[in-house]
């Protein structure tokens, strides 16, 4: 006899609103249905009324721990489109910025898939270690989240030879930090019995659903966009790209503990490059934006993020189109989640490290038959006398 269960759209596990429709026979799942759109941002809209300088704050707000990912994604197709060369010392500082985020993105998935499975030394170790990365963001951006540092052209702010010791020192202390947690997940017997042939995405699927980032590279997928399709400084350091082959749970945790690795020796050879550069040349202007379209995409944390812009002469661009990582990863729970336990499919589904807010993109709504309901404006309108009544309800 077929059961439905339904998870979300809230739910303790999700920390963004997503429906999942689950099939299951006994305690195995037998189908799936996802459900996105339950955000209603319209951040791509909302990218029309911005200039292309203010563009790059917007978009920085997609997602709270990507907040770096989709600005570089966003000025590298402003680049594309203005054709204008970053100046060397930015092209460095990017990569410093791009690689602090993927250290303390893959250490907060790290933390919270240890307290899902309810391993909370694990969470406390990660929270321990991750605190320092953030200290560093304040450091040198001002901020701990949403940095700001990014700029068509090049970078905002400059990274002082003063503040290089410091980010040493973070790197110093984290490398021995993330080995210990290297060795203490993969020779622990209890995470192996729970992760290991969990939630299996053989190459072959992984391929024909077109999954990015991590979750390929756990598969063997051998793909990442800062070896294939250079920017920032990826070029100039070295650094290798992590593949393993098993494809479950715990192949896609071993590759976010062996990345970390990577990411100290590229921001350890971007900080030795900086401090040889004469400080101050960090941005080429862009006198006006021509018409015509730019592309940009960059490894985030997830995968590949991709940014489309057209402009038509003017000062603000006329579409943007934004497609996250999670995006791509989501449709793999058909091929990952099928023929496994209810209790498993939680574990799977945190596997991606998904980011809903990242994957909503929703303007407009339609019915069947392809007639408007709703436009970009309605929904503000909804949204915000919603709020009205719900601070009414609670007398504020």
């Amino acid at each position: 006899m077929k059961t439905i269960i339904p998870i979300g759209p809230y739910h303790p596990l999700l920390e963004e609103p997503e429906f999942f429709k689950l099939v299951v026979e006994g305690e195995t799942v037998v189908d799936m249905d996802i459900r996105i759109g339950w955000n209603h941002r319209g951040i791509e809209k909302l990218a029309e009324t911005k200039t292309f300088d203010q563009l790059v704050f917007l978009v920085e707000r997609i997602c709270g721990i990507c907040s770096t990912s989709h600005p570089i994604a966003d000025v590298l197709a402003q680049e594309d489109l203005a054709g204008v060369e970053v100046p060397e010392r930015a092209q460095y500082i990017r990569s410093i910025v791009a690689e602090l985020e993927r250290l303390h993105s893959h250490l907060l998935w790290l933390g919270l898939a240890g307290h899902f499975i309810g391993y909370n030394t694990v969470f406390m170790w990660v929270w321990k270690y991750r605190e320092p990365l953030l200290d560093l963001f304040e450091l040198i951006t001002g901020n701990r989240n949403d940095y700001a540092m990014l700029r068509p052209g090049g970078v905002r702010r400059d990274i002082y030879k003063k503040d290089l010791p410091a980010i040493r020192k973070v790197m110093d202390e984290l490398e021995p930090a993330n080995e210990m947690l290297t060795k203490a997940i993969l020779d622990d017997p209890v995470l192996n019995a729970r992760l290991k042939g969990v939630g299996v995405l053989s190459k072959e699927d992984a391929i024909r659903y077109c999954v990015v980032g991590p979750t390929a590279r756990a598969s063997g997928v051998d793909i990442d966009v800062r070896r294939d399709e250079p920017y920032a400084a990826y070029d100039k350091v070295e650094w290798k790209v992590i593949v393993q082959e098993d494809g479950d749970v715990l192949a896609k945790a071993v590759v976010r503990l062996l990345e970390n690795f990577e990411s100290i020796k590229i921001i350890r050879q971007c900080v030795d490059r900086l401090e040889e550069l004469p400080e101050g040349n960090i941005w080429n202007p862009i006198p006006e934006m021509p018409p015509g379209e730019g592309i940009g995409h960059e490894e985030a944390p997830r995968g590949e993020c991709f940014h489309y812009i057209r402009s038509d002469g003017g000062n603000y661009p006329v579409r943007v189109k934004v497609r996250a990582p999670t995006f791509s990863n989501l449709p793999s729970f058909k091929a990952s989640c099928l023929g496994e336990t209810v209790s498993d499919v939680a574990l799977i589904t945190a596997g991606i490290d998904p980011c809903y807010c990242c994957t909503e993109r929703m303007a407009a709504v339609y019915d069947g038959s392809n007639r408007r309901l709703y436009d970009w404006q309605d929904l503000v309108r909804l949204s915000q006398e919603k709020t009205e009544k719900i601070r009414k309800e609670l007398g504020r």
